[in-house]
């Protein structure tokens, strides 16, 4: 008879704050509808890290995009009439970002300038984008999320080929959030927040996918959120309504728990740091990064066109 073991319990450590010179204690229309009105001074979310060890996050109230170096220094690299989610590469110098407000932006790191990318479907606007991720032949993941849950389970999975082409793989999640591939990029793990879980969606060779099915059952007020895989094929999953994130092997039995402090939001994470064995992890509650070394490094993210 097989037992499950319980999962290792391990503190999430402090990595660095937005310094108070950055934080906006005023209400924002953002806020009121996702934060039941209380006064939000930030909520970051998107990390990425780029080549040289800079981590990149949003800040999705305030339309700001902030760099902090790895000794934990922050600067504005971009600030506009957004209200930015993820963020990836799609090369060294351009974040792709999911906006909330205005679909998927731009961004020109070396000017601060965002443009737009994709704000339309066939001139419907987006219910409101959230999270991406290219794979290895540069199509792009995105969830579309706007305010949907169980009581609307409407939310979109879009595919958007390299020629142009957007794709609808799925339209009946509620609450699509963060994505991730496993290794061999032939499955695409899902967050659907208020659903409480992970579905794990097989893409076929004909670009359909089929099978969807349940992953991962989490609990609590606020589901899944951020996605990340590691080397070794496990799936990160940050929890902020925990203040968790759970390292599931194939199983999808967490096998480690890494543990925020009190009161913590740990709505995204990134691997980064010396050898890529350390996930960074939004705390967007408190506006904190926080950070822990693993036993292995993550899954290295793929870019729209090649190096």
């Amino acid at each position: 008879m097989f037992l499950l073991q319980s999962p290792e319990v391990r503190e999430l450590a402090f990595f660095s704050s937005m310094p108070d010179t950055f934080r906006r204690p005023e209400r924002s229309v953002w806020a009121d509808a996702n934060r039941g009105g209380t006064v939000t001074d930030s909520f970051l979310e998107g990390p990425v890290f780029d080549g040289v060890g800079n981590l990149y996050v949003t800040d999705i109230p305030w339309g700001r995009i902030f760099r902090i170096d790895p000794q934990g220094a922050w600067t504005l690299v971009a600030e506009y009439d957004g209200e930015p989610n993820g963020m990836k590469f799609m090369d060294a110098g351009t974040l792709l970002i999911t906006d909330y407000k205005n679909g998927l932006m731009r961004l020109d790191i070396a000017t601060g300038r965002v443009t737009p990318y994709l704000e339309r479907r066939n001139s419907e606007r987006f219910k409101g984008v959230n999270d991406l991720i290219f794979d290895a032949d540069g199509n792009l993941y995105f969830t579309d999320q706007g305010q949907s849950g169980l009581h609307d389970p409407s939310g979109r999975l879009y595919r958007l080929r390299p020629n142009g082409q957007l794709d609808l793989l799925l339209h009946n999640v509620p609450s699509p959030n963060g994505v991730a591939l496993s290794p061999d990029g032939r499955v695409l793990y899902l967050a659907a927040t208020r659903g409480n879980c992970v579905w794990r969606v097989p893409l076929l060779p004909d670009g359909s996918v089929a099978k969807v099915g349940q992953f991962f059952t989490s609990y609590g007020p606020s589901g899944p959120d951020g996605l990340a895989v590691d080397g070794a094929g496990r799936l990160l999953v940050a929890n902020p309504g925990l203040g968790y994130v759970w390292v599931l092997n194939h199983r999808a039995e967490p096998v480690l728990v890494l543990r925020g402090s009190a009161g913590a939001s740990t709505t995204n994470l990134a691997y980064g740091g010396q050898g890529g064995q350390t996930v960074f992890v939004t705390d967007s509650t408190h506006g904190h990064i926080l950070h822990a070394q693993l036993d292995a490094p993550g899954l290295p993210l793929h870019r729209s066109t090649p190096d």
